[in-house]
């Protein structure tokens, strides 16, 4: 009974966050010709060109290998984290690392490195060794007892380690690594948008030009990419992948250690000269533009997470074997669409068929949150018990399905809502009015400190409102 009050409450909460987000967002439309962009957009998907698109095979290789090798560093140095996680200043370090997105890293490390390899490994790594970090010493912490009571006593610390500890929860490990790994080439192909020759720069400059059948091609071999990834990464692949990776890659830096030296040391801190040498209004600066991102970002969130619920609320049964066996393989497919498509070229997209506002970036988040809510819903669904009586009729989803399946979307709502701020602020290099537009606009203008600021404030509603979420969680029996 609690649970159902509970998740009444929650919705709830969705409508008046919802209602909050109408009111005080921008939502209007400025192109008026949807219909016809649609239908150019629909027939280059339909009828793709796969062989207008040069260098192609070096986008896809270049995407695949940077997310593995983001991968594998970020996993190594969030491993080496594990013991020092139960240290408060570890922790905390973690997660300002992991509320910055990996647009804004790469931002960061294009200063410093320039279009190289290296910045596109560390915009991965750096923000996954946090969230490794956090997620390993999570699962190991679960670990059974017994297996480390078993064990001799003169047991060396690090066979300990391996057999007590890492080895019974392996399948777990490896789990969540390959759920990482699936993020990583989405990221991977999101760095170009920042000019890095990953399959995103094509596909931002294919649909930018009006090259649809070329931007459809590059968006069907993504979307087998992610689909087949079960069948092409496995346990023997992971170190051909990395070689491959470290050959397939160009390693040269454009590395200047003056530059970099004053980018680090006085470039990001406030540049009080501009500002009369006054603090106080170097801050109103930033808070001129902090104030309408925050705003703007809070709008694009809560607006994602009340379609991001309608969304999975009427997609889950088509993707459920049970409901529908017979065309479930349809409802997968497009659910498989829908969360693999990054935000970022999603919301551009959009943005070109609906016009500069919050909507393409809403509508972004919601199709790929809501598609993913929906299958975890999905599954969830083929695997509850049910009476042998339970029917596949509109009454039986209401009556069996429903409530059963209503808190587990309530909390997947509250986790990826954290997510959902954190993208909504790096939709703004699309020209959406929230924190990113305004990061992206001082970089444009060489004021890196106020970019740095941004940053930082970024970061900290990302901690404020994980921690929010967290509390909710917690609070729930």
């Amino acid at each position: 009974m609690l649970a159902h009050l509970d998740s009444h409450r929650f919705a709830l909460a969705l409508l008046i966050l919802g209602l909050i987000a109408i009111i005080g967002g921008d939502w209007t439309t400025l192109n008026t010709d949807y219909a016809a962009e649609m239908q150019r957009l629909l027939q280059g998907m339909l009828w793709p060109d796969l062989f207008a698109t040069e260098f192609l095979l070096n986008a896809l290789g270049t995407t695949i290998t940077i997310a593995v090798l983001g991968i594998a560093l970020g996993a190594a140095l969030g491993a080496a984290m594990v013991p020092l996680y139960r240290f408060a200043l570890v922790r905390v370090g973690c997660t300002a690392v992991r509320a910055v997105h990996e647009i804004f890293w790469a931002l960061l490390f294009l200063q410093v490195f320039g279009l190289s390899t290296v910045t596109a490994l560390l915009a991965l790594a750096l923000p996954y060794a946090a969230t490794f970090a956090r997620v390993f010493s999570d699962i190991l912490s679960q670990a059974p007892r017994s297996v480390a009571r078993a064990l001799p006593l003169d047991t060396p610390r690090l066979l300990a380690l391996l057999y007590a500890k890492v080895l019974p929860v392996w399948p777990q490990l490896v789990s969540y690594t390959r759920y990482r790994f699936e993020c990583a080439l989405r990221a991977s192909a999101v760095l170009g948008f920042v000019g890095l020759p990953t399959l995103g720069f094509h596909l931002e400059t294919a649909f930018r030009q009006g090259y649809y059948a070329q931007g459809g091609a590059l968006l069907w071999l993504f979307f087998a990419l992610i689909g087949t990834q079960k069948w092409w990464l496995r346990g023997w692949s992971w170190p051909l992948l990395a070689l491959l990776g470290l050959v397939w890659l160009p390693w040269q830096v454009h590395f200047e250690p003056a530059w970099a030296k004053r980018f680090l040391l006085d470039e990001i801190w406030p540049q009080l000269q501009y500002t009369d040498h006054s603090l106080w209004l170097w801050l109103e600066q930033i808070w001129a533009q902090a104030g309408p991102g925050i705003w703007g970002t809070l709008m694009v969130a809560f607006m994602a997470l009340l379609l991001s619920a309608l969304l999975c609320s009427i997609s889950w049964p088509i993707a459920t074997r049970r409901l529908f066996p017979r065309s479930v393989w349809l409802g997968r497919a497009a659910l498989l669409v829908g969360r693999s498509m990054p935000e970022l070229l999603l919301a551009f997209i959009l943005l070109m068929i609906f016009g500069p506002s919050m909507l393409p970036a809403a509508l972004a988040l919601a199709i790929h949150n809501g598609s993913l809510i929906a299958h975890l819903l999905a599954q969830r669904a083929d695997d509850l018990p049910l009476r042998r009586d339970t029917g596949t009729d509109p009454s039986s989803w209401a009556y069996e399905y429903v409530p059963r399946l209503a808190p587990g979307m309530r909390d997947l709502l509250t986790y990826r809502f954290e997510i959902m701020v954190r993208e909504t602020a790096m939709l703004g290099m699309l020209g959406v009015a929230s924190l990113g537009f305004y990061v992206d606009s001082a970089f444009e203008l060489f004021q890196f400190d106020v970019a740095f600021a941004l940053i930082v404030i970024t970061a900290l509603i990302n901690i404020l409102i994980a921690g929010l979420c967290t509390r909710l969680f917690s609070q729930r029996d």
